[in-house]
């Protein structure tokens, strides 16, 4: 496998938890409560996305394969969690 193909794989297995991180943020940001003092959206997003690719990475291990539903649905349940973690919502 080449530099390239590696690369490729890497930006593709990784590819989902960018897209969910960033669209949990910015959910969050339009249906949220804004609090003072917190993070920015693109923060936010970067904190979900790290999560997101620990998600993947705890697929990846417990499947064998990428690209398994559960996996998918931990990225998710993951993702949201740490948004809502991340927005501060839990202070309510």
């Amino acid at each position: 496998m080449s530099l390239l193909d590696l690369l490729n794989h890497l930006l593709n297995f990784v590819a989902p938890a960018l897209a969910v991180g960033f669209l949990c943020a910015l959910a969050g940001r339009v249906f949220g409560r804004r609090v003072a003092g917190g993070p920015a959206w693109w923060i936010q997003g970067a904190v979900n996305f790290g999560v997101g690719v620990l998600a993947l990475l705890g697929g990846l291990v417990f499947s064998g394969r990428d690209g398994a539903m559960l996996t998918y649905a931990a990225l998710v349940a993951a993702c949201a969690t740490s948004q809502w973690m991340v927005s501060k919502s839990w202070r309510k």
